[in-house]
């Protein structure tokens, strides 16, 4: 989950450039239309860049997805700075909520978002949540294997997350997360 900055320096002006030019012109696509029906060649008219260009950087539309969401939900994490961080509760709590905001904002963002779409997202925010999960979980002077720990809290996150981001009528977030959280503590205490 967590890049290697040396590993981000790496990459040319001009890649970044590109990259982050078809990534903007992705984003208004999906604001504009559901993900089914955006193809790459929207992408590359919108971004006015040719398909070769589009696929020395991306294998297909769900490689750039796939690549679009990690990225912004990395982003997510380095601005609370919970890729730096151990396992606490109050991490724990700020984890909950940046999901919760992440996942909701992506529903309001996005026109009609589908199942496709939604299966796609889920999948990479589920690997990033049990990355920092296990990272933070590693830091912890216990014998105990972390792996299923991390795996349940991973889920329980995800899915109250997404029940949050798809209620109509929805609480206050922080009202939300005081609820969801000791049900994900509970299984991350021996950790403390």
């Amino acid at each position: 989950m967590l890049i290697n900055p040396k590993e981000k320096e790496k990459l040319d002006p001009r890649i970044k450039r590109t990259r982050n030019l078809i990534l903007e012109s992705f984003g208004s696509l999906l604001a504009e239309k559901n993900f089914e029906s955006i193809s790459v060649q929207d992408v590359t008219d919108k971004a006015q860049i040719n398909r070769a260009t589009f696929y020395s950087h991306f294998q297909d539309k769900y490689a750039l997805l796939d690549y679009s969401i990690s990225q912004m939900f990395r982003r997510e994490i380095e601005k609370r700075t919970l890729d730096a961080c151990h396992y606490s509760p109050d991490n724990l709590r700020n984890l909950i909520l940046a999901v919760c905001e992440f996942l909701s904002g992506i529903h309001s963002s996005c026109a009609q978002p589908h199942q496709q779409f939604e299966s796609l997202v889920e999948s990479q925010i589920k690997k990033q949540i049990f990355d920092l999960l296990s990272f933070w979980l590693s830091k912890s002077k216990t014998k105990i294997s972390t792996e299923i720990p991390a795996t349940v809290a991973t889920w329980a996150i995800y899915g109250l997350a997404s029940h949050y981001s798809h209620m109509k009528k929805r609480p206050a977030l922080e009202k939300f997360v005081n609820e969801a959280f000791p049900l994900v503590a509970v299984n991350l205490e021996q950790f403390a």
